[in-house]
């Protein structure tokens, strides 16, 4: 065995494996929405894609999703009842589980309230990977639907 071989394994180099930082400045989540016509541009990235996927969400009522009955809200089924304290304990723990159905999501409070044409919703929420939080305010009205 010659010298070149013996000390091959002193030049061979082996570069450690590319790991993804998810800092505020990488892109992480992304996405597309056209509800908004007033931005150049569909896409979401970040931050605005888990908001809007979780407006999306609300979007759609509970029993309505094919693959999945038990996707969506119970508010637009409720919208026209008289706003017990029952309904909105009903609404609270619908409100919950919908946003702690995204992994990348926790909530640190929720407010469910009634105002003169419907249920108003009010939740803190804070995005796990980037420790950013800020409150999402829905008014789901009797005769606009859903506005946020």
């Amino acid at each position: 065995m010659s010298n070149l071989e013996k000390n091959l394994y002193k030049r061979v180099s082996v570069a450690p494996a590319k790991t993804e930082d998810l800092s505020k400045n990488k892109v992480a989540y992304r996405g597309f929405s056209t509800t908004d016509i007033t931005r150049d541009s569909y896409n979401l990235y970040n931050f605005e894609i888990v908001k809007q996927d979780i407006v999306n969400h609300f979007h759609i009522r509970k029993g309505e999703k094919l693959s999945d009955p038990n996707f969506g809200t119970i508010i637009w089924d409720v919208l026209f009842e008289p706003f017990t304290e029952e309904l909105r304990e009903a609404i609270l723990d619908d409100v919950t589980t919908i946003i702690n159905y995204d992994p990348r999501v926790n909530v640190s409070r929720i407010l469910v309230d009634s105002y003169e044409s419907g249920i108003q919703v009010e939740a803190d929420i804070i995005v796990i990977p980037y420790n950013l939080q800020q409150t999402m305010q829905f008014k789901f009205d009797q005769a606009a639907g859903l506005t946020d």
